[in-house]
């Protein structure tokens, strides 16, 4: 297991190259069961949940290629094991993508309910309720969904209670193998989901309504991709980028950008006083930080709103402004947990429930972190590059799983960070 060593305040300036998003990457990656001929990607993340990913796909009988420095895999879907076993599925909750692709395919599965950050509840009863809807018989015993389609897969009229990712995912893999049609509503309006949604698209779907709360799907046979899918820019990544050139005062530039898919973030950056100019279309952003920060009050919310993976970073950025702030946490019961490490680097903060206010501003000083999650990961990275003296940010696993070579490029910049063992 490794650590950080951050010497700080650190002095940056140079261009990012934003990586592809592992939020696409992932469900476009298990998209790859649906069919029975060689799939290609470009642009995939080197992350450790990518390596998870393509280890579990292995496991059920796949055959990958991974050039990781091109960012280029193939998968070769050969599914011998239906069966997305613990040791795989713990290590990150987008494991129960598995699901969908195997009932839709094979018309059974037995997948491990989830692990990865421990960050709250993230219920997969919506995808059970879904799936008795279309013809699955389902079970769960000992840790496992058993999925079983006895007959045939049906299409159905399908609400969920609350907006879910991996729930609108798994069903768009399902619904576009099911006879008739199927009708996603509350669906998650995210771009990850309109990405895998296109996919499956141009391989043959018949899908309206991505974007929308209201998904349709029409059955239909699918053919195999004539061409690689290239897997678009992470804009959680490219936000904390953003949120990094404005806490270190340091002017950045950053490549391979969709800001069409971050107004939120942007908007939010903005009314604290940072100046961000969009060129070449929105594929890159110039960041210019201000001298002081205005406070702002943030309620995370399913996309377009703010997003919860930018929480952490956002209310570190606000130990910065000039009075006080509130962040709202409407996704997640748990995810806070950055905030006794910000404690010990100086942060003022109080919590109350779902409910963060922060008194800004603050002189961060170096201390021993832990980080709990993959994005309080990123922001304690933020705030030890901020803070005077040494600041060592331990249990970095959870960065690898989805910034990729966070420090390397950071190193580049000018930053004085070093990856040890612990």
């Amino acid at each position: 297991m490794d650590s950080l060593i951050i010497e700080g305040p650190s002095k940056l300036s140079g261009i990012v190259d934003v990586s592809g998003s592992k939020n696409s990457a992932l469900p476009l990656l298990f998209a790859s069961i649906l069919f029975d001929e060689k799939v290609t990607y470009e642009n995939i993340p080197r992350l450790w949940d990518i390596e998870s990913t393509l280890s579990l796909l292995r496991i059920m009988g796949c055959e990958t290629e991974w050039d990781k420095e091109s960012g280029r895999v193939s998968v070769f879907p050969s599914i011998t094991q239906k069966e997305a076993p613990y040791e795989q599925v713990k290590k990150m909750r987008a494991g129960i993508l598995a699901l969908g692709p195997l009932v839709a395919k094979y018309g059974e599965a037995k997948v491990s309910l989830p692990g990865g950050c421990a960050i709250g509840a993230r219920p997969v009863n919506y995808h059970i309720e879904a799936l008795k809807k279309m013809g699955v018989t389902v079970e769960v015993e000992e840790g496992y969904i058993h999925a079983t389609v006895k007959n045939k897969l049906v299409g159905a009229e399908i609400f969920f209670p609350e907006v879910t990712v991996t729930g609108t995912e798994n069903l768009l893999y399902v619904a576009v193998m099911a006879e008739g049609t199927t009708l996603l509503q509350n669906a998650a309006c995210e771009p990850e989901v309109v990405a895998l949604g296109e996919f499956l698209k141009s391989c043959g779907a018949k899908i309206s309504g991505l974007g929308t709360q209201t998904v349709t799907i029409q059955g239909s046979k699918l053919k195999s991709p004539a061409k690689p899918i290239a897997i678009p820019p992470d804009r959680i990544e490219a936000g904390t980028w953003i949120s990094i050139s404005l806490a270190t005062r340091c002017p950045l530039e950053l490549n391979h950008c969709d800001s069409s898919q971050m107004t939120s973030v942007l908007s939010a950056f903005r009314k604290m006083g940072a100046k961000i100019e969009e060129l070449n279309q929105g594929t890159i952003l110039k960041i210019t930080p201000a001298d002081k920060y205005l406070p702002l009050h943030i309620e995370t919310a399913p996309y377009p709103g703010f997003p919860t993976d930018m929480q952490a970073q956002i209310l570190t950025l606000l130990c910065l402004a000039e009075g006080r702030s509130t962040v709202v946490e409407s996704i997640f019961e748990n995810r806070f947990m950055h905030v006794a490490e910000l404690q010990r680097l100086g942060a003022k903060i109080e919590v109350n429930g779902s409910i963060a206010s922060i008194e800004g501003p603050i002189k961060f000083q170096g201390a021993p972190i832990m980080a709990t999650d993959l994005r309080a990961s990123a922001c304690l990275v933020l705030a030890g590059l901020i803070s005077k003296g040494t600041t060592r940010v331990s249990r970095i696993y959870h960065l690898d799983r989805g910034y990729q070579r966070l420090d390397e490029k950071l190193r580049r910049l000018g930053a004085k960070i070093t990856r040890v063992a612990e």
